[in-house]
Parts: structure tokens; C-alpha cells; sequence
């Protein structure tokens, strides 16, 4: 009984309700029998409860270093209320989002509250194990220690993803091309059904349903093979991750945790991420495999991750293999490691290939065929100083701050909203004082990094920030020809300039003032792109019955 009345093991049980209620009401879907919610309660309000009493310890810690708690507070306060207003905003389009999906029905909430409450003595008489010298000594444990802040952070941004990508992703939307010319329809197929053929046939994603269709499987055995649910989760732990991983790298750049936090709740709320951590496609898994590469980067690790993710990389789509081969070659300063690491991913490119399709017969062109690449016509444009400009633009600055889109009425039965339209050129600007304000913000930001980085050119080691320039640069020089829409790829470089941004204010990193406006900025652009979501659903719901 002494064990049950520790008020840190009550508290934690008790916040540990609200994230277990809400893990049950997406559970409940696929396991709706009481017997299963009782289970299914037990057992993750077991595990919220001791995440939080865990939680509550180094919070305990940490309230003696005061500025930095209360900046910490202040953010998670913001992404909860980021969280709560996402629910609140597509609760608003009942054509669109059924809160029934995410929340236990009125008659199951009797047996989450017995699997809870059954979990409270459960959590008594094991946690007081938990603070025994050899657990902690484990290497599970400390790596939880050692990440938690990070992990909580990505567990924040992850409801808001799963929501949104719930929505857009429905099958009502049975074309493509309706937001930022994307193809919804063709990955949700692809991914989830055994339709998995590229009607477009395309070369450019050589072995993606190598990758990506065995892990919506995987998933899907704990959701009752239901793989479009399965794909949701994909997406937005997809999401998650980047924010995640972006926080583990700061992290080991910097050695500020706070500063960490702070730079990858910006990475998690720009335009481009909130957008791809809603919409089933390949880029934000572009961007998730690029991050671990750069954060493998950080270690003198053996070849071998470097080239699993390379491969992975070139097996989703064949241009990002350059993104990873410009970060090993720029930090990695070997010229034996940077031959082998070419000649091994070159090499098993085509068995792999070969591999995709034999397990999914006739999926898409071999991407060793020159003829395959006819299909990329249409996407290709003349360069041109206007559309130099369009590019820069939409790279700089609508990746992170969302404009207000372009409503297009064209040749499919939805309203497209569209960032950048290549033929006839037309690009999204910012109408409002509060979107111009926020652009207004981030061009400071970004002029400050760029002062900072010039300043301190030769005192610092710059190998990441000049991979993150010439990744850039790539990007930027590609996307001068290629793209109808090209916010499409803007996963592919915002990571970049967030993180060199991260480096070339590192000098800062430690000031309170500098973080505060960090917070600031990040709450104001949460709410700013907030609004394109908005727009989209809004813009959806016009179609949808």
C-alpha cells in the first residue's frame, strides 16, 4: 500500500491516462472486444505510467537548472496545444475526420478504466525494481536516458502527424495531384494493395516496395492486416523520426539538449514537414533515411550502415543517392572510403532492382534502361531566370513557412492546392500581414546563420555545413529543370538548411535570449502553418460528402 501511495508513482499513473487513452481509441479499431481493451489498457497504461514516473524524475532534475526548464516547459506546453488545436481543426470538417477514430466509443471507456486501474498496482510493485543500480546499468536503459528528450519531443509531433495523415489520405481521394502535385493515389496503392504497379512506370524508384511494402506488413500483423492503417503509422512515425533524429544531431554537434529541442521542433513544424508527414508518398522517407545517414555520420562507424542507407536512399528515388554521397565525401575526408562506398552501393544496385522485381512482378522499368526515362519528360522545364528565382524562393523560404497556396481548377474532379505551378509559372505568395511578418522572422534567422557561418568560417569545423551548401546546391540545380510543383521535394533540402542553420548558430546556442526567440518562432510558425492545413482540408471538404 506504501508503494501505491507515492505521489510520483500517482501522478504518473494519472498523466499516463491521457496518452494511454488515446493509444487505445486508435487501437480500438482493430481490437474492439472488451476483453481486448481491458489487455490492451493494462498494458499501456502500464508502460505510460512508468514513462511518466520516469519522466517526473528528470523533471525533478531538471528544475534546478531553472532557465533552461522553464524554456523546456514552454515548448512542450506549445506542441500539446499544437496537438489539441490539430484535433479541434479537423474536428471542424465532419465530411473529412471521424473523431470515432482516435477516441474509445462511449461503452468501451468503462473497460479502459479497469485495464487502468488494474495497471496502478502493477506499476507499484514494479518500479521500485526499476531504481535497482543494475537496471540502469543496462544498455537499453541508458539509451533511454540518454535520448529521452528527444523521444518525448518526436512522441508529441507523432498524434499531430497520424491525424492529418488519416485525412488526406482517405480513399475518397482517388486521383492524384491534388496537393502539391503528390501522387496520393498511386503510393496508397503501391504500399497497400496488390495493386503495386507504377501506371505512370517510372524508373526513378528502383527498389522503393523492397523497402517500404514489408514494413506496412509488419506493421500491419498488430493492426489486423489492415495496411492503409498501417501505412498512417508508417508516415507519421516516418515524420516523427526526422524530428527525432534532428535532435539526436544537434544534440552531439552542439552538446545543448535544449538547444536540440528547440531546433528540431522547427524542423518538425515547417511547411514541408507537417505537409509530407501527411501525405503518403516517399519523401519524408527520403528525409528519415538521409538524417540517419548524417547522424551515423557523427560516429566512425564501418562501412556498413553507410552503405545500407545509401542503398536505401537510391532504392526510393535515384537522385537522393547524391545527397548522402556529397555528406560522406565532405565529412568523411577518405578517398578509400568514399571509392568503396560508390563501387559497393553501385554494385548491388541492380541485384536489388532485380530483386524488387521478382517479388513484385512488372512494378516499374528497370532503371538501367535509358528508355525508361521518358516518362520524366513531362516534368522536365527550361531554365530560366524566373524560374531560378521561383525555386530559390520556394527552398528558402515557403519549405519552412507556408504561403498561402494556389487554389488551381483544372483537369481532375478536386480543386488542387498547389505551392508552385512550372506551366504557366505561378507561385504562391504571402497575403497577409501575419504570413509576410513570419517570412519577415525566418529571412532574419536565416540572414543571422549566414552572418555567423561567414564569421566564423576558418575557426570552426564547417564539414557539415558545406555538405549542407552543396546538398543545396544540388537540390536547387535540379529542381531548375525538373519539377511541375517543386515544394513536392521540399523534404529533400529542409532538413539541410535547418541543420546548417543549427551549426552556424552554435555560437548562440547557450544564450536564454536566443532561445526564447527560437521558442517564439517556433509557436508563430506552428500557427502560421497551421493555416495551410487548414486550406487543404477546407479546400478538401469541398468535395467530399
Amino acid at each position: 500500500m506504501k508503494k501505491l501511495l507515492d505521489p510520483r508513482l500517482l501522478l504518473g499513473w494519472a498523466l499516463g491516462l491521457v496518452p494511454a487513452f488515446l493509444i487505445l481509441g486508435f487501437l480500438s479499431n482493430f481490437y474492439p472486444s472488451a476483453v481486448e481493451i481491458v489487455l490492451l489498457a493494462l498494458l499501456f497504461q502500464f508502460v505510460m505510467g512508468a514513462f511518466v514516473y520516469y519522466v517526473l524524475g528528470r523533471v525533478q532534475q531538471a528544475v534546478q537548472q531553472r532557465g533552461n526548464f522553464f524554456i523546456a516547459v514552454g515548448l512542450f506546453i506549445i506542441l500539446s496545444i499544437f496537438v489539441v488545436t490539430t484535433f479541434m481543426l479537423v474536428r471542424s470538417f465532419p465530411s473529412l475526420f471521424d473523431p470515432a477514430y482516435f477516441l474509445l466509443e462511449i461503452g468501451q471507456i468503462i473497460f479502459f478504466l479497469i485495464g487502468a486501474l488494474l495497471a496502478l498496482p502493477a506499476l507499484g510493485w514494479i518500479m521500485p525494481y526499476a531504481k535497482e543500480k543494475s537496471i540502469r546499468q543496462t544498455r537499453f536503459f541508458q539509451c533511454v536516458d540518454a535520448n529521452l528528450p528527444g523521444a518525448l519531443l518526436a512522441f508529441f509531433f507523432f498524434p499531430a502527424y497520424l491525424i492529418t495523415v488519416s485525412i488526406f489520405n482517405r480513399p475518397a481521394f482517388d486521383v492524384d495531384d491534388i496537393f502539391f502535385d503528390s501522387d496520393g493515389l498511386l503510393w496508397r496503392m503501391r504500399f497497400t494493395t496488390p495493386d503495386y504497379r507504377d501506371y505512370y512506370w517510372r524508373a526513378v524508384h528502383p527498389f522503393v516496395l523492397l523497402i517500404v511494402r514489408p514494413i506496412v506488413t509488419f506493421i500491419s500483423l498488430f493492426l489486423k492486416s489492415d495496411k492503409l492503417a498501417s501505412a498512417f503509422v508508417l508516415v507519421a512515425f516516418s515524420g516523427a523520426l526526422c524530428v527525432f533524429l534532428a535532435w539526436i544531431f544537434v544534440k552531439r554537434t552542439t552538446g545543448n539538449s535544449l538547444y536540440a529541442l528547440l531546433i528540431a521542433s522547427m524542423l518538425g513544424g515547417t511547411a514541408a514537414h507537417l505537409v509530407f508527414s501527411s501525405l503518403i508518398e516517399t519523401y519524408i522517407f527520403l528525409a528519415a533515411v538521409t538524417l540517419i545517414f548524417l547522424v551515423l555520420l557523427l560516429t566512425d562507424r564501418p562501412l556498413v550502415p553507410f552503405v545500407v542507407t545509401g542503398l536505401a536512399s537510391f532504392g526510393i528515388t535515384i537522385t537522393n543517392f547524391i545527397q548522402t554521397a556529397i555528406a560522406f565525401i565532405f565529412v568523411r575526408k577518405d578517398f578509400k572510403a568514399w571509392v568503396k562506398y560508390g563501387v559497393i552501393v553501385a554494385a548491388l544496385t541492380i541485384p536489388l532492382t532485380l530483386l524488387n522485381n521478382l517479388f513484385y512482378p512488372n512494378s516499374q522499368p528497370y532503371f538501367f534502361v535509358p528508355s525508361s526515362y521518358s516518362a520524366e519528360a513531362e516534368n522536365t522545364f527550361a531554365p530560366s531566370l524566373s524560374r531560378a528565382l521561383a525555386v530559390g524562393r520556394v527552398m528558402a523560404l515557403h519549405s519552412v513557412v507556408a504561403p498561402d497556396p494556389l487554389i488551381l481548377k483544372e483537369e481532375i474532379p478536386f480543386l488542387k492546392v498547389w505551392i508552385f505551378k512550372a506551366a504557366p509559372m505561378r507561385l504562391s505568395g504571402y497575403d497577409t500581414s501575419f504570413d509576410t511578418g513570419m517570412a519577415f522572422f525566418w529571412l532574419l534567422l536565416l540572414l543571422l546563420g549566414g552572418f555567423l557561418f561567414l564569421k566564423n568560417l576558418r575557426k570552426a569545423d564547417n564539414r557539415f555545413q558545406f555538405a549542407f551548401i552543396f546538398i543545396l546546391l544540388f537540390n536547387f540545380a535540379l529542381h531548375l529543370r525538373y519539377g511541375k510543383d517543386v515544394f513536392l521535394y521540399s523534404t529533400n533540402w529542409t532538413y539541410a538548411m535547418i541543420l546548417f542553420l543549427a551549426l552556424a548558430w552554435k555560437e548562440l546556442a547557450d544564450q536564454k535570449w536566443f532561445q526564447v526567440v527560437l521558442l517564439i518562432f517556433v509557436a508563430l510558425l506552428l500557427v502560421n502553418n497551421s493555416r495551410l492545413i487548414h486550406t487543404m482540408l477546407s479546400t478538401a471538404a469541398l468535395h467530399i460528402r
